[in-house]
């Protein structure tokens, strides 16, 4: 029988002595000072070219940084899920098994396993190797954080290298979390939280249900915030950039941009901000659903609602409506909708036989008959006209009914 792991999944499986012959620990901690993320970095091939992605070069953080020789590299410990550090940002550094590990139990190489949550904020956790090359009010920043105190920058950014692109913004706030929350965070604002509804806090979904209803939360970008990047937000469906919520007895304070129920006679849609219960909802400054392959399907038990400021427009080939009852106009529309061959069959069969009956009078001989044959010529080409008209102009090249 094959020895149990204890340990649990992939990492308990490394560390199972029953299968090497050493345990890989925490060995180093490492600031990091390059990254490579696409070809333009120096040792790219060196590293292993696409397959060295994500791969650090680092000095140790207790020991000097070494002079006229290269930095010694890590790669990253979990390849599904990574979160690339900045440079200057300090990770766990140890070592677990490489390639060679079918022919030697014992061959290992360098692999960085987290990132330091020195300040404990998702938007960067950079510390330089010296803090005094900063400007005198960062200095001052750094050094009292090293005393003790909480490091509040106050001018937008600090003048540490974090890497090519990446510009510290001193206003992306963490989340504020709840009891139990799971909560993943990018560096800009974005997040995923696995709540639930926590009664009596300050969030924005906890007013129904209780406590430990399932929620999840995803948000790209925090939207209009303070400047005070230290002090934690809590999302916003109308302040955030993009929202998705799934709820299951939460109600969402959503301001929807129309509520406008009026073609429903009775029991419209509950508003959006009042509804409590199973929704999925998407709110962004646009919407584009788009298909590549097949049909975009729409179904509901009750109705399907469309709400708009400025209009509705179809743009398609065909537009097929199929419903018992079409009511166009308003709830209250009564006049039925004439049927276009069939009305205009019914007028050209009345003017055929105005028609003849025109003709018959041109030959009207009793007393006044040479006024009533006048009458009938002129109505016989107006007749025609008329005729002429019903079958060429007043039926719609667009528009169908049964």
């Amino acid at each position: 029988m094959a020895k149990t792991n204890r340990s649990g999944g992939v990492l308990g499986a490394l560390l199972d002595k029953s299968r090497f012959s050493i345990a890989f620990p925490v060995q180093n901690v490492g600031r990091v000072v390059s990254i490579v993320l696409d070809e333009t970095h120096p040792r790219f091939k060196e590293l292993g070219e696409w397959n060295g992605l994500g791969t650090i070069e680092y000095t140790l953080v207790d020991q000097p940084v070494p002079i006229n020789q290269l930095y010694p590299t890590a790669k990253p410990y979990d390849p599904s899920i990574r979160s690339f550090p900045l440079i200057n940002e300090i990770v766990l550094i140890s070592s677990f098994p490489n390639t060679d590990i079918g022919e030697f139990s014992s061959s290992k190489i360098a692999y960085y396993v987290s990132i330091v949550g020195i300040w404990n904020h998702p938007h960067h956790n950079a510390f330089p190797q010296n803090s005094n090359i900063l400007p005198p009010s960062q200095q001052k920043d750094y050094v009292e954080t090293e005393l003790g105190s909480v490091r509040r920058v106050t001018d937008q950014s600090t003048e540490i290298f974090l890497g090519k692109t990446f510009v510290e913004r001193g206003n992306i706030h963490p989340l504020l979390p709840f009891e139990g929350d799971r909560i993943l965070e990018g560096r800009w604002g974005n997040s995923i939280r696995f709540g639930s509804t926590v009664k009596d806090t300050l969030n924005t979904w906890s007013s129904t249900g209780t406590n430990g209803d399932p929620i999840t939360i995803l948000r790209n970008g925090q939207g209009n915030q303070t400047e005070e990047g230290w002090v934690p937000t809590i999302e916003d469906i109308n302040n955030d950039d993009t929202s998705i919520y799934l709820t299951s007895t939460q109600k969402i304070p959503l301001e929807a941009a129309s509520t406008s129920y009026s073609s429903y006679s009775s029991t419209p849609p509950i508003t959006p901000n009042e509804y409590a219960g199973r929704q999925l909802i998407l709110n962004s400054g646009r919407l584009v659903f788009n298909t590549t392959e097949d049909h975009l399907l729409l179904s509901s038990t009750k109705t399907v609602n469309i709400n708009a400021l400025n209009g509705f427009n179809v743009d398609s080939p065909q537009s097929v409506i199929q419903s018992n009852s079409v009511l166009l106009g308003g709830i209250n529309a009564v006049e039925p909708v004439l049927k276009g061959d069939t009305t205009i069959n019914i007028l050209v069969d009345l003017i055929t036989q105005l028609q003849a009956l025109t003709v018959a009078l041109q030959t009207v001989t009793p007393i006044g008959g040479p006024a009533v044959a006048a009458a009938a010529t002129q109505l016989v080409p107006q007749l025609a006209a008329i005729r002429t008209q019903l079958q060429t102009t007043t039926k719609s090249q667009v528009s169908k009914t049964l």
